[in-house]
This record gives C-alpha cells, sequence and structure tokens, in this order.
C-alpha cells in the first residue's frame, strides 16, 4: 500500500471514530434538560431574512451539475499527480502563459488545470447570479440566530433525528453555514493557492518566491481537495438519507414536488459523469492537449 493509500486510510477511520465519539456526546447532551430546552427554542432552521427568495431556479441546478462534474475531474487529476506516477504523456502549451516561457507539464497537470479554469468560470457565472438574483440571502449568514441554530442541528444529525425543514424555503442553519463556507472560503483558497503551483507562476521571482513559498501553499491545497471531498460525501448522504426524492427534485429539476423527476435527472446525470470519466483515457487526453500544444 502507498504511503497516500495509507494516509487517506488513516484519515478516513479517523474521521469515522471522531464522528462515533461526536454521535455518543450528542446523545448525552440530549438527554439533559438545558439542552432540551435550547432545542426547543433553536430548532436549527434561522428565520429567513424579509425578501429571501423561495425556491430554486433552473441556473442553479445547472451550475450545480457542472460543479460536480468539474469537481470530480479536479479530484481525479488530484490524485493521480499525487500519486507520483509518471503520466503517459507530458504537455508543453503553444503559447506563453502570463508572460512565463512554456513549461513542460504531465498531462495529467494539463487535464487538472484545464479543468480548474472551466470550475472557476462556472463559479464566477453561479456567483454572479447568485447576487444578481437574491439567492445569496439562502446560502450567507444573515442572523446570529443561525450560529445556536447551526449547533441544534448538529445534535440532531448526530442523533439521526433529521431537522424539520424544507430545502425549498431554507437551508437549515448547519447547511448554510457549510454552503457559505465552501463557496466563499474553501473554493477562493483553492483557486488562490493553486495558482502558486501552476504554470503560471514565476519561478525567476526568488524575492516573491521567499514571500509565498510553495511547500506550505502545496499543504494547504492539498487540505482544501480533502476538506471538498470529505464535504461531499456528507452531503451526498444526507441528500439520501433525508428524503432524497423531495431533494434530489430541488436540486435536479427545480421543484418543490415529489415526483421521480428529479430522481430521473439524478441518474441520467450520474450516467454522464460516468461516461465523461471513462472517456478520458489516456489516448483521449492527449488528443485534446495536443490542440493547445505540443504533446510527446
Amino acid at each position: 500500500m502507498s504511503s497516500f493509500r495509507r494516509r487517506a486510510l488513516i484519515a478516513a477511520v479517523s474521521v469515522v471514530g471522531v464522528a462515533a465519539v461526536a454521535s455518543v456526546v450528542a446523545f448525552v447532551l440530549r438527554a439533559q434538560p438545558a439542552v432540551q430546552e435550547f432545542m426547543v427554542r433553536y430548532s436549527g432552521v434561522a428565520e429567513p431574512a424579509a425578501g429571501t427568495p423561495v425556491g430554486i431556479p433552473v441556473w442553479l441546478n445547472v451550475t450545480h451539475v457542472l460543479n460536480v462534474l468539474f469537481l470530480l475531474l479536479i479530484i481525479r487529476t488530484a490524485l493521480s499527480i499525487r500519486s507520483k506516477k509518471r503520466p503517459p504523456a507530458f504537455w508543453t502549451p503553444g503559447y506563453r502563459v502570463l508572460g512565463q516561457a512554456p513549461r513542460r507539464v504531465g498531462i495529467n497537470v494539463w487535464l487538472h488545470n484545464t479543468v480548474d479554469i472551466l470550475w472557476v468560470i462556472n463559479g464566477a457565472v453561479y456567483l454572479v447570479l447568485l447576487f444578481a438574483t437574491g439567492q445569496w440571502m439562502r446560502v450567507v449568514p444573515t442572523t446570529w440566530d443561525v450560529f445556536p441554530n447551526a449547533v441544534s442541528a448538529a445534535l440532531q444529525y448526530l442523533t439521526f433525528t433529521w431537522p424539520v425543514e424544507n430545502p425549498w424555503i431554507a437551508y437549515n442553519s448547519l447547511q448554510v453555514l457549510a454552503y457559505f463556507g465552501v463557496t466563499f472560503l474553501l473554493a477562493p483558497l483553492a483557486i488562490v493557492t493553486g495558482i502558486r503551483l501552476s504554470q503560471a507562476w514565476p519561478l525567476d521571482a526568488p524575492r516573491l518566491n521567499r514571500w509565498v513559498p510553495e511547500k506550505p501553499l502545496r499543504r494547504i491545497h492539498n487540505w482544501v481537495l480533502f476538506l471538498f471531498m470529505a464535504f461531499i460525501v456528507v452531503h451526498v448522504g444526507l441528500v439520501l438519507f433525508t428524503g432524497a426524492v423531495h431533494n434530489l427534485n430541488v436540486m435536479f429539476a427545480a421543484s418543490d414536488s415529489m415526483s421521480w423527476l428529479g430522481t430521473t435527472l439524478f441518474v441520467v446525470s450520474l450516467a454522464v459523469l460516468a461516461a465523461v470519466w471513462f472517456a478520458l483515457t489516456p489516448s483521449v487526453q492527449k488528443r485534446l492537449a495536443a490542440l493547445s500544444g505540443k504533446v510527446r
């Protein structure tokens, strides 16, 4: 077993262990009268601010699906890069990147950077529409009540009694903090640290490289990757275990109904994701990379 896989296994076991201990502690806390009174006062869902939009627009469904696709490919290529195996080919750009002389990189790095750009573009479209339509009020805390409600929601999740909520109207407070963190903290951190590790970063700037060292930022970049992976696992799990049909309708069909349309679209999207995943063979990657540079 490689050192990376061993560390990943240790991390997974540690997360499961911490979750188990946290669950036991939550059950003990919920038995206390003071905690029960706290959870009566704070249901887990903060009152939405006046003017908060109701419902999920189609554009959010589309950007969400594209985000899933790009993140999966980013994770795939990142794990390939971390494996330190020799890539099947190397790519040299046929142009200068932000004034830097062309530098040869592995084909997996080329795909990682290409998907990164698509992910950033999709994220930019999402943010513009988020603030243009008022949807930001659903994922940005607008009251201090979100914090005690998030604690209440966490206790409910850990004791397997899901918060009473309707994502069509408002997310529970723990979701609000999670979505805010992923959108406005993790994603920008991934972009900023990724720029430092990319071909766009100048190698012939010793003073700048001393101020912005590569090694610690690479560690941060890797931790961001693991946090994204953890978020995806928890997010998908809760979607499926807390009312899959309704949740999938909200996320994939922009509907508050209990029809099977969202589930159908979810299955179709999984098929598309799988098709893209398996279609990106080394030979296909070489042909695509050759459109913008030399592949050897």
